[in-house]
């Protein structure tokens, strides 16, 4: 199974300090961090775009941008991404009509490509050709756009169902996980795990990523036992 990577959501952060806080989440140990990118028409909410991720990147170098597109026409913004300096281009399936060209699209400007399934939309949705083709597979564990609700618990069997189809895959799961929800998010085999106020509200963040940790490598360590 591909290893553990926490990706904190900067949606819970201070967006007036964007980048200390982004920094102070690579120090406290995550690899990638997740930038919610929302329009207000995919989703309700409008959050950020191109321009502060550019800034981002330029005030943290070697950052992974785990860029979550909650937009409608992914397609539009691949470029603008890319040159902002995104490291994954993560798009919801629900809102393309082609998402092979898409993949391809992203590639083409050497990000990864991720594909997210909202609540409603089963893991069957993902195609296996589909998912061949993308890097990582996000499901979301929330309704995606606001923070701070309430872990989904029914979609917690869409990530075993992927994981038994995709060993070898990056499986993120987003919404709603901490310290309480982790579990049963890594025994269903995810290995990304995006925390937005679990960690940003901790007094310690750097102990919540390694809890969060931890607990994927235990479980994975339990998995490859019983095959």
């Amino acid at each position: 199974m591909p290893p553990a990577i926490i990706s904190p959501s900067v949606l819970a952060s201070d967006f007036g300090q964007l980048t200390a806080e982004c920094k102070r989440m690579i120090k406290g140990g995550a690899q990638w961090i997740h930038m919610d990118v929302m329009d207000g028409h995919f989703v309700p909410n409008i959050t950020m775009g191109a321009p502060v991720l550019a800034s981002v990147s330029k005030g943290v170098p070697g950052i992974f941008m785990d860029c979550h597109m909650m937009v409608s026409q992914p397609e539009k913004w691949v470029n603008d991404i890319a040159d902002a300096g995104g490291s994954l281009y993560c798009f919801h399936i629900e809102a393309t009509s082609d998402p092979i060209s898409l993949i391809h699209s992203i590639h083409e400007r050497h990000m990864k490509a991720g594909v997210a399934i909202s609540p409603d939309t089963p893991s069957t949705a993902i195609s296996d050709g589909l998912a061949e083709l993308a890097d990582m597979l996000l499901v979301m564990t929330v309704y995606p756009g606001r923070g701070g609700q309430k872990f989904i618990d029914r979609c917690v069997p869409k990530v075993a169902e992927l994981r038994a189809r995709f060993p070898n895959k990056d499986i993120e799961v987003d919404g709603g996980v901490g310290p309480k929800t982790i579990d049963v998010c890594a025994q269903a085999g995810s290995n990304v795990i995006v925390a937005g106020t679990a960690i940003f509200g901790a007094e310690k963040p750097e102990e919540v990523i390694a809890t969060l940790k931890s607990t994927v490598d235990k479980a994975q360590a339990r998995i490859v036992a019983k095959d």
